[in-house]
């Protein structure tokens, strides 16, 4: 069939010559099929009313006929003299013919043929609107302003047939807001902007402000990356979408571009022109435009000159505007007393909690999908949240956990994509060997020779096993790279499908709901079952908690496994991992595992801290230890654990470097030493040690601290305590606990009067538990030992020299070592002094070498070190 024997009659006139056209450009470049690329090119080429969709698309025409002109040109010849129309072509038409019919019946036109080209779901053309940033969703839009606005010489530029963009250069379009702003309203209409999910109140309420008669001008405050900009982003989309107030209806939201502002002006004055037009403008268009500011701070610091214009224009009331700014920013400009902050109402915006972050996530997932062609499970999501929540807290959620999942997925895409390893080893085997054999070509002798034929036979047998190996690869890319388009137009069409019943287009979203999107998704599902089929391992392309895990282990260093661990099998052998660290403790370590199991399921105050402890016991017995193994057990990492020495906190004057220096001090702005911690590592260990020695004052805050679970520093930022353990340590009743011979009732009771004696009721009243240390015995020596054997090993580990002990060195070390009142410090010091120090002296004078065996005893109260046989 060609297209000449077509049923044309249903074609307007133009479309029945482009048809033609096509088949023209095919028989002159003697093409065996007139394919859709030929059609597209003569649409492109010919239709003004199809460069002009394309233009407003955002696509020069020009552009797009290079690059058909390029894939046209890889169309393979033939010798017939007539071109027919491919399977391909013929279900275009179809389309076309669709098209038409749900517009009434009108013939086909040249719009209606670049409609069913843009729904191309593989092949040239899809190729080419790929390349060229065009979708089918973004052409429809197109193709409704066009047919909205009456061709090229309709009225005023308009997206989806609704409000003009300001930024297509339209002559009603003031040149300073399209040089110095772009539309938002205009990208969301054309589905350039992602979704936003959540900040429902935080809209409303800036709605609510923006509908206000005076002072209309709302301002969000918040960390960075808490989604301040994505509440901006869903007011635009709503906008578009005519789904606000009738005061906001038909308005666009522009973003004011300062880079644009600030670019080339090097004048004094220039600046302050620039945003004078631009205002003007603003000013020109009678309320039809709300500004964006996306970044406040610049305004009122470098670029003040041109805030307090902006200032001036808000106050007469000649623009609503909407901004954002940090804490930091909003601080700064309020206590310099500028004049632009006074025009807008803040809007507090918090962080995410995790269970908020999910969904987000949740709604972002399928652009993650169509973006990096891999599957995201919601276990993946579910990880994400909360291991940015605890191990990424520099940034501020759900912006943490985006990125997370982002580079996750990007982490499978690469791994997908790679070369197998097999391959890849097998082509740099027969790399070398290639370079191996080009050194022994010039080569006589008999031994070059046979190697040379050697070399000859391995590369002879490994080129069909490598030729083998790349062909399934490129099967299984192949396939991968259909599930990947699928996955797009499936996307392309839900968003189609949420414009369509944005615009109240209910035909057009019954027709997506119904055949188009079952249609592309059972596409999806027919590509996805060839390529499991093969049973490549390019069909595992899905995001599990694993990778998450292995992206926060490169981002922060903390084992992959250790984060994936069971939570609850963890906590139950928690006494197991802490006693392989605290000898001699076990009710300490006991006290500590039930608080931490306690507050892990949920059974406790979730304002306070996870658990506050007062540790009490002699020097040495380890209290201080406790709390590292603690922090490495709940954190994965000793140092989460943020130790504070209260000796130096004995004068009033430096209790305030708790919560930082008053405002108007040098390092004002440096934060406090436990405030600034704990905003850095809100997973942490608090170690206040001898708090007894600190200021009576220190108390007056620790109160808050364990009552409240949160603490202000001197900029009046919040510092929250709900996700640490606080511990500390204290030698009151060290003498008691040493010389007590009775019951531990009896000890604990002497303990607290004297405790009574030294802190405040209150004080003692929020603390948790206090934990009683008891004096270490020969027996825990002899387990400390063991342990300190073990660390020094590591130390000898570079040099490959081990170490071994007799069990009559290790008493001997006991027995010089046991101090009761001293705990296991002078055990550390004898081992220091009786194997580290003549260990090092052998070491320099070379009497052992790398694969050497030490092996220490003791020969009348002496240490003997001698060289003894690897077994």
């Amino acid at each position: 069939m060609t297209a000449l024997t077509l049923r044309l009659e249903s074609y307007a006139p133009d479309a029945r010559v482009l048809v033609q056209s096509a088949q023209a450009l095919a028989d002159a470049r003697k093409h065996a099929e007139v394919t859709p690329a030929h059609v597209f090119y003569r649409l492109v080429e010919e239709s003004d009313a199809v460069g002009d969709a394309l233009r407003r698309a955002g696509v020069d025409p020009v552009d797009v006929l290079v690059e058909l002109e390029a894939a046209i040109r890889k169309t393979p010849g033939a010798n017939d003299n007539v071109a027919y129309l491919s399977p391909r072509t013929l279900e275009l038409l179809g389309r076309a013919e669709a098209e038409a019919s749900r517009a009434r019946g009108a013939p086909v036109g040249v719009l209606e043929l670049l409609l069913a080209s843009a729904q191309e779901l593989d092949g040239p053309v899809r190729d080419v609107l790929r390349f060229t940033g065009l979708s089918a969703p973004l052409v429809r839009a197109a193709v409704d302003t066009v047919r909205a606005t009456g061709g090229r010489h309709g009225a005023a530029n308009a997206i989806a047939g609704t409000v003009p963009s300001l930024i297509e250069g339209s002559p009603a379009t003031p040149k300073a807001i399209a040089e110095f702003s772009v539309d938002w309203t205009h990208l969301a209409a054309r589905g350039e902007l992602g979704p936003t999910i959540g900040r429902d109140a935080e809209l409303r309420r800036m709605v609510q402000v923006l509908a206000r008669h005076h002072e209309n001008n709302p301002l969000l405050v918040g960390e960075p990356g808490i989604g301040k900009r994505s509440i901006v982003r869903q007011l635009a989309l709503r906008m578009a979408h005519g789904d606000v107030p009738t005061l906001l209806s038909g308005k666009r939201l522009v973003a004011l571009d300062l880079g644009a502002l600030v670019a080339g002006a090097r004048l004094r004055g220039q600046l302050e022109e620039r945003v004078k037009a631009f205002l003007g403008a603003v000013r020109d268009l009678s309320g039809e435009v709300v500004v964006f500011l996306p970044n406040l701070a610049p305004l009122v610091g470098e670029h003040a000159a041109a805030g307090d214009l902006l200032a001036s224009a808000l106050g007469r009331g000649e623009l609503r505007a909407v901004a954002v700014a940090t804490p930091e920013a909003f601080k700064k400009a309020r206590d310099q007393g500028q004049e632009l902050l006074r025009r807008f109402v803040p809007i507090d915006v918090e962080p995410a909690t995790v269970d908020g972050t999910v969904t987000v996530l949740r709604g972002l997932v399928e652009g993650f999908e169509a973006a990096h062609g891999v599957r995201v499970g919601d276990p993946a999501v579910v990880a994400a949240a909360k291991l940015a929540r605890r191990y990424v807290p520099s940034v501020a959620l759900p912006k943490a956990a985006v990125d997370l999942l982002d580079e996750a997925s990007a982490l499978v895409r690469v791994t997908v994509e790679s070369v197998p390893t097999e391959l890849d080893a097998l082509e740099r085997r027969r790399t070398n060997l290639t370079a191996e054999r080009r050194s022994l070509l010039d080569d006589t002798d008999p031994d070059s020779k046979d190697a040379l034929a050697k070399i000859d036979a391995e590369v002879a047998a490994l080129s069909p096993r490598i030729d083998t190996l790349h062909a399934d690869w490129q099967r299984d890319l192949a396939l991968l790279g259909a599930v990947r388009n699928a996955r797009e137009e499936v996307h392309a069409a839900e968003l189609e499908l949420e414009r369509a019943k944005g615009h109240g287009d209910d035909a057009r979203a019954r027709e997506l709901s119904g055949s188009v999107l079952a249609g592309l998704e059972r596409r999806l599902v027919e590509a996805e079952a060839s390529l499991e089929a093969t049973g490549s391992p390019l069909a595992n392309f899905s995001v599990l908690p694993e990778h998450v895990a292995e992206v926060v282990a490169a981002w922060t260093g903390v084992p992959v496994a250790k984060m994936l661990e069971g939570e609850a099998d963890k906590l139950l052998r928690m006494e197991a991992s802490l006693g392989t660290r605290v000898v001699g403790q076990d009710a300490a370590v006991g006290a500590i595992s039930r608080a931490v199991r306690r507050g892990r399921v949920g059974l406790r105050d979730p304002r306070k801290p996870i658990g506050s402890f007062l540790f009490l016991g002699p020097s040495g017995v380890g209290k201080t230890e406790l709390a590292k193994a603690l922090a490495e057990f709940l954190f994965d990492d000793e140092h989460a654990l943020t130790r504070l020495d209260m000796s130096e906190f004995m004068e009033k004057h430096m209790v305030a470097r708790l919560l930082g220096s008053p405002p108007g001090y040098a390092d004002s702005d440096e934060g406090g030493f436990l405030t600034e911690a704990v905003r850095r590592r809100p997973y942490s260990v608090i170690l206040f040690d001898e708090v007894e020695k600190a200021h009576p004052d220190v108390f007056n805050i620790l109160l808050q601290v364990l009552d409240d679970g949160r603490l202000t520093d001197s900029r009046g930022r919040m510092a929250h305590f709900e996700d640490t353990v606080i511990i500390l340590t204290s030698n009151i009743g060290s003498r008691l606990i040493l010389d007590h011979d009775g019951t531990p009732d009896a000890l604990r009771t002497l303990v607290e009067k004297e405790l009574h004696a030294s802190f405040r009721p209150e004080f003692l009243n929020r603390i948790d538990d206090v934990v009683l240390f008891d004096p270490l015995s020969h027996g825990d020596l002899g387990r400390i030992v063991e342990i300190q054997l073990r660390g020094l090993e590591s130390l000898l580990a570079p040099r490959r020299v081990s170490l071994t002990l007799s069990d009559a060195a290790k008493a001997e070390l006991v027995r010089l070592g046991y101090e009761p009142a001293f705990g296991a410090r002078p055990l550390k010091r004898v081992i220091m002094k009786k194997l580290q120090d003549p260990l090092a002296e052998q070491l320099l004078r070379g009497a052992f070498t790398a694969g050497d065996v030490v092996h220490v005893d003791v020969n009348d109260g002496a240490f003997t070190f001698a060289k003894k046989s690897p077994r």
